[in-house]
C-alpha cells in the first residue's frame, strides 16, 4: 500500500459531529477508502495497532470496523498474512417487470451462464409443495437443485419444485428449466415473487463463496400457466453483494 494513513483515514472522519458508535464512523471512512480507490484490490490494510493510534481509538473498536467489512466482502483475511482488500464484486441487475428465466436473464447481459447440480430426481412431495402446487399425497414432483454461475461467479442456489406431470424426467433439463417446460407447452406466464433479507448460512454460504452471516436475498416464486394453474414453486437464495434487484415504478391514472 503506497497511499498515507492520513489520506486513508483523515482525522475529521471520527470526529464529525454525526451520532453513531467510533466504530461505525471507522468501517465508514475504510469503506469509503476502497469505494474511492484510495486502498484498492489486494492492498494491505495497515495493522490494527497503526490503525488504532492514528485514529486514537482502541484496537477493539478497530477490530469492529474490520469485522464488519470482512463480513460485507470488502476485506479479506489471510492467515500468516494480514487483512488485504477484496476483489470487487459487479452487481448484477434483475428488472422485476419480465418474468424470464436466470439463463435467459444473463443473456441479455452478454454473461457466460453455467448450472452446477446440487440435486435432481423425483419425489413424493413434501406438505409444503402439495399446497403451493395444488397436488394429492400420491403425487410425484420434480426437484432440481442448482447452483447459478455467471461469467465464473456463483451468484444463487435455485431449489425448484415441478409437478411430474409437468416434467416426468428432471434429467432432460439443461441450462434452462423454462426452455424445458417450454417444449412441453407448459412455459409459466406469470409469476409472484416475494423477496426478503437473508444471512447466508453455511452449507449455501460455502457453496456461494462467501462469509456465513454475510447479507442475501431470499426469494419465493410461484408461477403460473395461462389457465391459472401453478406450474412451479421456486426457493432462492440469492448473493446480496452481486445482485440487485430493480422494479419501474409509474404514476397509475386516476
Amino acid at each position: 500500500m503506497t497511499t498515507p494513513l492520513s489520506a486513508i483515514l483523515p482525522p475529521e472522519s471520527l470526529q464529525s459531529g454525526v451520532p453513531g458508535p467510533l466504530y461505525v464512523k471507522l468501517r465508514q471512512t475504510l469503506e469509503d477508502a476502497i469505494t474511492s480507490g484510495k486502498l484498492n484490490y489486494g492492498d494491505a490494510l495497515p495493522a490494527e495497532r497503526d490503525l488504532a493510534d492514528h485514529a486514537n481509538v482502541s484496537r477493539v473498536t478497530v477490530r469492529k470496523a474490520v469485522d464488519d467489512l470482512v463480513k460485507d466482502g470488502l476485506l479479506v483475511r489471510r492467515h500468516g498474512s494480514g487483512t488485504f482488500v477484496a476483489k470487487p464484486v459487479s452487481k448484477v441487475q434483475q428488472s422485476l417487470s419480465r418474468l424470464t428465466s436466470f439463463t435467459e436473464d444473463m443473456a441479455r447481459r452478454g454473461l457466460t451462464t453455467r448450472a452446477e447440480w446440487l440435486d435432481r430426481g423425483l419425489f413424493h412431495p413434501s406438505p409444503d409443495e402439495m399446497m403451493m402446487l395444488g397436488l394429492p399425497a400420491d403425487a410425484l414432483v420434480a426437484r432440481l437443485g442448482r447452483l447459478r454461475i455467471a461469467d465464473s461467479m456463483p451468484l444463487a442456489i435455485e431449489r425448484a419444485c415441478i409437478s411430474a406431470e409437468f416434467l416426468p424426467d428432471p434429467l432432460q433439463v439443461g441450462d434452462s428449466l423454462y426452455s424445458a417446460l417450454e417444449k412441453r407447452g407448459c412455459r409459466p406466464v406469470r409469476a409472484v415473487q416475494r423477496i426478503s433479507a437473508y444471512n447466508m448460512k453455511d452449507p449455501d454460504a460455502s457453496i456461494l463463496g462467501v462469509p456465513p452471516g454475510s447479507a442475501g436475498l431470499s426469494i419465493e416464486r410461484v408461477s403460473y400457466l395461462r389457465s391459472g394453474r401453478v406450474v412451479e414453486f421456486t426457493r432462492s437464495i440469492y448473493r446480496g453483494d452481486a445482485y440487485d434487484f430493480v422494479a419501474e415504478l409509474t404514476l397509475s391514472e386516476t
